[in-house]
């Protein structure tokens, strides 16, 4: 059935006769044949392996400079310009050893360099590695990053912090396209399940320049998962288990590929219990499902590549506000609760046009939020709809110069149906332009760029009667309103807006140096600005925040946050250690945060957004030793730290605390039937917090011990792999800085095992 169904698929591109094409042969420095490495042209997102000779071949080519990459564990990655295919143009590979991390082509980047070759350092994480760790959702895989962090409301909810930065100020793409979710809100999680995501990369530090506004904290940037290579159709089946959630996550996909068509398809389902914390008991209403859909389709021939991917993702979540109540295994959430709807579409789109090539990259998000306190009927509902575009022209190459030039820009409506309000309905408009040039020469990369942005945003007024008005009506603030106050830890407003109509300019400038200072040395140094437009809760906000008991106060009047922040990057690498330190300052201009006013409203402090000057500073060093000739064994570490204030000498909040991070891993293969064999030990220790602001608390030190084991089991014609993990080892009780149960002194999850197969079909 299977070769029945291949002989169909590949039928489709029959009439499509070979014209350009690229083949050759892989080999070590000794010349034997290597088969099965990975061959991969990013662009036309086609792929293939190397057969039992070392061959590869692609078919179907535009005849233009084209970046191949050829991977394999244990030699070191080639990303090789190839000029100007032809028919029958013949590249042999030789790769070499190397006992370290393969290196990574950067997608995030606008030139795609190998990070090797990459002016901003930027760190690259497989899921499959991140999944390795026994994390349960994808934002606590990525808080194992040095320099990230996650904001969590018990395990459903996280969102991502970069070096202290957090909410608006961290930009999130997925398939090419910048998430837009109500990012905003202390409730309002990532939005996305790693079924279907190859990698993720983090720029730490401002990236306007690529990315316009909201991205001056940092940007964390997935890759989807790739097609299949060509002529193949592979299906796959993962299931995880949790044991202190009692938990499931279970992913099924299918994908295919001609030399011109391509096709995948993964269905998600994923269901938690209330966790539990160190001394048994659970946290009532920390339960939650979700459901993910991907799929996509691509075809690509001698004058453009496109690709269209859909992802559809529901999650329903209860919101803990009782503590440690009802003990119960259930996985339905009670009231009060949460429903997020997300649809994602994106179209990924190259044409080549002589020397030159045009990126256009076209997507639609649409975003329903709801909440639901006593009933069905839901209180809160908030429906954003984002349409944005994003076109590159690289011109032809002069020389060692690559030059962009693009344009982005989104339109965003954001309607209310509930009968509360977070934000007023509203159109936020968003155009920027920019160009970035790329220079070369010997070990040396400059890298430099500028852009202008302009974001308007107009809202209507409303009172919280449910009249409304239009965008010229005046309107006072009524502070007398009914308190709403429904005992529970979200975000509520009084629901009385003004009308606002802004408009926020900035320019921005990057400048960026990379170098060998020997052979083993790597120097990088990066200065950018950066900006974030106020977003509507801090323009409009008028009513009460039951997170931290507080009445807060929108200010219409703010100015853009703009930011200047250095970077320094030193790396060493030899064939057995490797080692790195990071360094960054982060001045940021018209900070904003609320403040204190000492009057009271709805028996509730008063707190008003206002803006000062404010600075972080910090960074991450990290050490990695595979001593020879114990080729097996690796030992890691690595400490981050970061401390913000404003410019008066108060500490800024949500900072994480300082974490030392050790783990030693080993790999391994057992005769015929254990193949990519692995088993490491962790321990994790989080420093005190005492560097708070005002309405913070501190937060005491802990340490966590982790343990993974797995590999590929070979048994007979069943080949499946096996994970296993025991995060928390020893069930210790803590309290994360950023949790935001930590006001009701709520602790963390205690101990969890869990266990994951994974099938090729």
């Amino acid at each position: 059935m299977k070769k029945f169904l291949l002989t169909l698929f590949l039928g489709f591109s029959a009439l499509l006769q070979a014209q350009n094409s690229v083949s050759g042969k892989v080999t070590d420095n000794q010349n034997n044949p290597l088969p099965g490495v990975a061959i991969y042209l990013a662009e036309l997102h086609k792929g293939t392996t190397t057969d039992a000779n070392g061959i590869y071949r692609f078919d179907n080519l535009p005849n233009r400079n084209f970046r191949i990459a050829f991977t394999y564990v244990g030699f070191q990655t080639v990303n090789q310009l190839l000029e100007k295919i032809g028919k029958g143009t013949v590249l042999n590979i030789q790769m070499e050893e190397a006992v370290l991390e393969m290196d990574e082509v950067i997608v995030s980047t606008p030139f795609n360099k190998l990070q090797s070759q990459n002016v901003m350092k930027v760190e690259h994480e497989s899921i499959k590695t991140l999944q390795q760790k026994g994390t349960a959702t994808l934002i606590e895989g990525l808080a194992t990053i040095p320099g990230v962090s996650q904001i969590s409301t018990g395990t459903s909810i996280g969102k991502p912090v970069i070096r202290g930065l957090s909410g608006n100020r961290v930009l999130v793409y997925s398939q090419g396209v910048r998430i837009e979710n109500q990012q905003f809100g202390d409730e309002h999680g990532l939005g996305l399940n790693d079924a279907g995501v190859e990698s993720v990369e983090v720029i730490k530090g401002p990236a306007s320049l690529l990315y316009g506004s909201d991205a001056m904290g940092g940007v964390l940037y997935f890759n989807p998962e790739k097609f299949a290579d060509a002529h193949t159709i592979k299906a796959n089946f993962n299931q995880r288990y949790f044991s202190n959630t009692l938990g499931s996550n279970a992913s099924l996909g299918v994908k295919g590929s001609t030399d011109n068509w391509k096709f995948l398809t993964r269905g998600t389902y994923n269901t938690h219990s209330d966790y539990k914390i160190a001394d048994g008991d659970r946290v009532t209403n920390t339960r939650y499902n979700e459901t993910d859909f991907k799929t996509g389709i691509g075809y690509n021939n001698t004058k453009f590549s496109t690709v269209f991917r859909y992802n559809y993702n529901k999650l329903d979540l209860g919101i803990p506000e009782e503590g440690f109540a009802e003990q119960t295994h259930s996985k339905s959430p009670q009231f009060p609760k949460q429903g997020v709807t997300n649809h994602l579409l994106s179209l990924n789109n190259v044409v080549y046009l002589g020397t030159s090539k045009l990126d256009l990259d076209l997507g639609y998000i649409s975003n329903n939020r709801k909440e639901f306190e006593e009933s069905n009927d839901p209180s809160l509902d908030m429906l954003l709809n984002t349409f944005n575009y994003n076109a590159k022209y690289h011109l032809p190459k002069m020389g060692q110069f690559e030059t962009i030039v693009g344009v982005q820009g989104m339109h965003q409506t954001n309607k209310n149906s509930g009968d509360e309000y977070l934000i007023p309905d509203a159109t936020t408009n968003d155009f920027g332009a920019f160009a970035t040039v790329n220079y070369e020469w010997k070990s040396n990369v400059l890298q430099a760029g500028l852009r202008f942005d302009n974001r308007h945003i107009n809202s209507l007024a409303h009172e919280a009667d449910g009249h409304e008005h239009d965008d010229h009506d005046d309107h006072d603030h009524d502070h007398d309103e009914e308190d709403h106050d429904h005992d529970h830890d979200h975000e509520h407003h009084g629901g009385d807006f003004d009308a606002l109509n802004r408009s926020f300019n900035s320019v921005n400038a990057s400048l960026g140096y990379k170098t060998n200072l020997s052979e083993a040395i790597v120097l990088r140094a990066n200065v950018a600005s950066g900006f974030r437009a106020p977003n509507l809760a801090e323009l409009t906000s008028n009513g009460v925040h039951h997170g931290t008991n507080r009445y807060e106060v929108g200010n219409s009047a703010l100015k853009n946050e703009q930011n200047l922040q250095t970077d320094l990057n030193l790396e060493y690498k030899n064939s057995h250690f490797e080692f790195f330190v990071n360094g960054f300052y982060n001045h940021i201009n018209n900070y904003i945060y609320t403040s204190p006013t000492g009057e009271m409203l709805d028996d509730n402090y008063v707190f008003e957004y206002i803006q000062d000057n404010a600075k972080l500073y910090g960074g991450e060093v990290g050490l990695h030793i595979h001593p020879h000739p114990l080729d097996w064994l690796h030992f890691e570490t690595s400490f981050e730290t970061v401390t913000g204030k404003k410019d008066n000498g108060d500490y800024l909040p949500l900072i994480p605390a300082n974490n030392w991070n050790n783990t030693i891993r080993t790999e391994f293969t057992i005769k015929n039937w254990l193949r990519e064999g692995f088993a490491s030990f962790n321990v994790s220790s989080t420093f005190n917090q005492n560097k708070v602001s005002g309405f913070e608390t501190a937060s005491d030190a802990y340490t966590l011990v982790n343990l993974g084991l797995g590999g590929t089991i070979q048994l007979r014609k069943l080949t499946f792999g096996l994970s296993l993990n025991a995060n928390n080892l020893f069930d210790k009780q803590y309290i994360a800085h950023l949790s935001r149960l930590k006001n009701d002194g709520i602790p963390n999850i205690g101990r969890n095992v869990v266990l994951g197969l994974n099938f090729n079909l």
